[in-house]
């Protein structure tokens, strides 16, 4: 198959999917309304809730959600063909992936902002709340970690992926204070300063290489950039979101569509054939990628290039204390998604390009490869192009970056700078994944502030200095540990079912206030997949405690791993209650906008 037919495929489904499924959600199921005031209006506060242009937002958003998911997932799942891959990225994202985050983006905006915790509290009642925060805040821990970690492995030791990396944090508070201060609104202008300066950063890169005096400050250590790491989600979660965390995200956003623009066109120039089969002999399990078969690992696999309980937190979190206008939540929640299954659909690809022995033998250890019985053929060369050791370095990163690298050194007159691709790939990814670092950083925040305000009201104050410095260090410090020590990569399969089943818990917690607000008939859209994910995860995290956790007598990650699916099951049972009850009111009422509901919730 012809990659460019992949391509083609994805942007219409996607395109005619926002157009129709998209604005029949927002419309007919959610109601938005331009004329109700959003918290960003009503609850101003010029740190947290800070009106935002749309575009600037999208932006944001885009960049906190996308992080190492939909690159290396589809990556990943490539062992068991292209075929299961693109099916479930362009389907799970159309009815599942753009609903939950576009819904559970309007439940907060509706609640104040407030968490998925608080919103489960108001929505089904208070142990289901509390349950819910608990298992929040316990997998994202766990995603902050282990996607730092994935920047670590990244950057470590490259010296101009470490330079442009560090080089986008001044150049985002320099578009902050331009943005609200010098020329305050002018999004025009600061795009053309952030782009204009990363292009540069960028292309400074090699000669930061070759320099005796700059280089020795960029080639960095594992350990160092894990200590650099934290330090920067701390500085993020603390300083105002209009100064660092919003302006960084919207420039990172450039990069990102950026690149994948580009890679697209690369694609439809050199017009790549999709080198790995259909579907592989490996779809019914035994592979040397992903232990498990097709189904149910190909959903914990690709993850959040399909749908992604960690965009719950972000939906959540900071986006919708920055939504000017309710109808906003479209653009930002649905197509945000669609642009990450697109992001994909690209990685995908990537991985496809790649003669089959070539992609095994980059991302199957050198003792599995070896039980292949299968012998590489251009990954010598490509080792010599890229001028790196390539092959047993699993993971999905450096295969990726291979790939990216092939695709446009393949366009005529780039032949001779595959190198330079490489690196480059490998820095896009880092940036790409650290863009979610910083914005999670502060939405655990939020959690540890609304968590022990339970205790200690003061801390419920968001402008209270000493709270927001105590639970931002807490927070930082509790994910920055583990990406220290770095034991977190053992628990990426954990961390996989945690966040579809966070996603599943997303899309019920949801359907319970559609329920309520008198929209049962539309309930479906959102209470199907959501059952559909459950039902999967849990199959599939039961595999892999029975089949992969025991078996190696890793008590630890069972435990966790049966920890967090009693934590979800206990938030369905209640969801599912709460939606009898409601079914049962046949007398709506009228609450304080005047629409009619089945109960009122408070907001």
């Amino acid at each position: 198959m012809n990659a460019l037919t992949l391509v083609f495929v994805s942007l219409c489904v996607f395109a005619l999917a926002y157009r129709f499924y998209g604005l029949f959600i927002a419309q007919k199921v959610l109601g938005l309304k331009h004329d109700r005031a959003t918290p960003s209006v009503t609850m101003a506060d010029g740190v947290d809730y800070v009106k935002t242009n749309k575009f600037v937002l999208f932006g944001h958003h885009f960049a906190a959600i996308a992080a190492a998911g939909p690159l290396l997932g589809p990556v990943l799942a490539a062992q068991f063909g292209y075929l299961p891959g693109a099916l479930w990225i362009i389907i799970g994202c159309v009815l599942a992936g753009a609903v939950h985050d576009m819904v559970v983006l309007f439940a907060s905006v509706r609640h104040k902002g407030r968490s998925l915790g608080r919103i489960a509290e108001s929505e089904i009642g208070k142990v289901v709340g509390h349950v819910a925060s608990v298992a929040v805040l316990f997998i994202l821990i766990l995603t902050l970690a282990g996607l730092s970690i994935a920047v670590v492995n990244a950057m470590a030791e490259s010296t101009w992926g470490t330079f442009t990396v560090f080089a986008t944090m001044p150049i985002a508070l320099l578009m902050g204070v331009y943005l609200h201060v010098w020329r305050k609104g002018d999004v025009k202008g600061a795009s053309i300063i952030g782009v204009v300066l990363l292009f540069l950063a960028v292309v400074a890169g090699p000669y930061v290489v070759a320099s005796p005096t700059l280089a020795p400050l960029f080639h960095l250590t594992k350990k160092q950039i894990a200590v650099i790491i934290p330090i920067y989600g701390f500085v993020a979660s603390v300083l105002p979101v209009w100064l660092l965390l919003c302006p960084r995200d919207y420039l990172s956003t450039y990069l990102k569509i950026g690149t994948i623009a580009m890679l697209a066109g690369g694609i439809v120039f050199v017009r790549p054939e999709l080198l790995m089969p259909a579907v592989t002999q490996f779809a019914g399990g035994g592979g040397p990628v992903i232990p498990g078969p097709v189904f149910p690992f190909i959903f914990i696999t690709i993850a959040c290039g399909a749908i992604s309980g960690f965009h719950a937190i972000i939906g959540t979190g900071t986006t919708p204390k920055m939504i000017g206008d309710e109808k906003d939540v479209l653009f930002v929640g649905y197509g945000a998604m669609l642009m990450e299954g697109f992001v994909a659909i690209m990685a995908l690809i990537a991985a496809c390009v790649l003669v089959p022995a070539d992609y095994f033998a980059i991302n199957a250890a050198p003792a599995a490869f070896a039980k292949l019985g299968i012998s590489v053929e251009n990954l010598p060369a490509l080792a010599e192009a890229v001028q790196e050791n390539i092959q047993g370095r699993p993971g999905g990163a450096v295969s990726l970056a291979v790939g990216m690298a092939y695709v446009f050194s393949s366009i005529p007159f780039m032949s001779h700078l595959m190198s330079y691709w490489y690196h480059f790939a490998i820095m896009f990814e880092a940036v790409f994944i650290l863009t979610a670092v910083d914005t999670g950083t502060r939405v655990g925040r939020f959690f540890l502030q609304e968590m022990i305000g339970v205790a200690i009201p003061k801390f419920m104050d968001k402008k209270w200095w000493p709270g927001i410095i105590t639970t931002s260090a807490l927070f930082t410090f509790s994910w920055g540990y583990l990406v220290y020590t770095g034991d977190i990569t053992s628990i990426w399969p954990l961390f996989g079912m945690s966040n579809q089943l966070l996603a599943a818990s997303g899309l019920i917690i949801a359907t319970t206030m559609i329920i309520r607000m008198n929209k049962a008939r539309y309930a479906a859209i959102t209470a199907v997949p959501g059952i559909i994910m459950a039902v999967i995860t849990m199959w599939a995290g039961y595999l892999n405690i029975t089949a992969n956790y025991l078996p190696k007598e890793n008590y630890l990650l069972a435990g966790l791993g049966a920890l967090v699916m009693v934590l979800m099951v206990i938030v369905f049972v209640g969801a599912i209650r709460r939606w009898t009850e409601l079914l049962k009111i046949h007398t709506p009422i009228k609450d304080p906008y005047g629409e009619e509901v089945l109960a009122l919730a408070e907001e």
